[in-house]
Formats: structure tokens, sequence, C-alpha cells
């Protein structure tokens, strides 16, 4: 399950459908959006993508994710267009009989997201904004 979304992401309904009974880990990362970075006060933030690209290098990033690491399943949302502070911009959510493998899985999709696939970000302040390049 990889999508890109631009309402709010439904981080239980994302892991409902992932988990299964021979499941014994459900690791879930969200990435929220904060209220500021860099030393300035962020008002809200822009996510765009090359949508096509995007999502293939998502289900890229899940098989690689299930052929390195003892895993069941995963999904990858990531939202797009405007989002305030609090709101979650990326959720993860890996299954697996152990939770090492979770945990395992979860932190290399979501570097390889940052690394890896076309979505960019801007950030918006009180008296300006700014396009983010690199991981962050």
């Amino acid at each position: 399950m990889f999508r890109l979304v631009h309402e709010p992401i439904d981080t239980n309904s994302l892991r409902n459908a992932l988990v299964h009974p021979e499941d014994g880990a459900v690791a879930i990362f969200e990435g929220i959006v904060r209220n500021h970075a860099r030393g300035r006060q962020v008002s809200s933030l822009e996510y765009h993508a090359y949508e096509a690209m995007a999502l293939k290098a998502l289900e890229e990033i899940g098989a690689r994710a299930k052929r390195e690491f003892q895993i069941h399943d995963i999904g990858i949302v990531h939202r797009l267009g405007r989002l305030d502070p609090g709101d979650c911009s990326v959720a993860i959510v890996v299954t697996a009989a152990h939770r090492a493998d979770a945990f395992d899985a979860c932190r290399f999709a979501i570097d390889a997201i940052k690394k890896t696939v076309p979505i960019w970000k801007k950030e918006c302040y009180e008296d300006g904004e700014s396009w983010i390049e690199g991981p962050d």
C-alpha cells in the first residue's frame, strides 16, 4: 500500500489494512510538521511531487525493504499540498514477526524516502518562504 494523498493521513486505517495474525510487531513512523526549522518559526509547509515518479519510488522502497528485512508488509503514505504544524506529512507502517526487523525496515524506509523520492518541501514563514534541499 503506497499512496500520495492531498488529505490528512489516516495512520490507523493503514495499520489495520496491513496487520495480520502472524505479525508479532508493528512499527509506525509518522513525520509531523514542526513549527520551527533553522532558527525560524514555520507557519506551514508545502509538499510538491513528480507524482508518477514519486509513487514508483515509494513502491521500490517497499520492495527493497521486503527483500532486505524479515518483514511481512510495509505501507507508505506521503501527503502533498499545504500542511500546518502538527499535521502528519508521512506515515510508514511495517509489520513483522519481530520488532527489530520492523524498526529497522521503518528507519530504512524514511531515510530512503528523504534521499531518493522526488518530493519537494517548501517552508513558509511569516516573512517569506524557502525551498528545502536535502534530508531534513
